[in-house]
């Protein structure tokens, strides 16, 4: 299956490990792996601005699916005009499924 601009990319391999560099691309933007993910749980860094964000130049956030369905709501995501207008966030963006907060509650 095809995406159109998205693509990843190994850019340096070590010869002694398996360690690897690579560069993922996204719609919104590239970054480097490893990466450090900043998590923002409900669509938003806590005590930390989008301009702090650019500032300390992150790559890219990531948001809980799970805390997201709770409170905003899908409704209030899609009328705001999705996820990337509501947080104010350009920057490429992960969400993951919260399948551990719905089974740890």
């Amino acid at each position: 299956m095809e995406y159109p601009r998205f693509g990843f990319e190994v850019l340096a391999e070590d010869a002694t490990s398996r360690a690897r560099l690579g560069r993922i691309d996204t719609p919104h933007g590239s970054l480097c792996t490893p990466a450090f993910i900043f998590c923002a749980t409900k669509a938003a860094i806590k005590a930390a601005s989008v301009a702090d964000l650019a500032a300390a130049n992150v790559d890219i956030i990531l948001a809980n699916t799970y805390h997201l369905l709770i409170q905003p709501g899908p409704d209030l995501i899609a009328e705001m005009g999705g996820l990337h207008r509501f947080t104010g966030w350009d920057g490429p963006m992960l969400t993951d499924s919260g399948g551990f907060q719905i089974f740890s509650l």
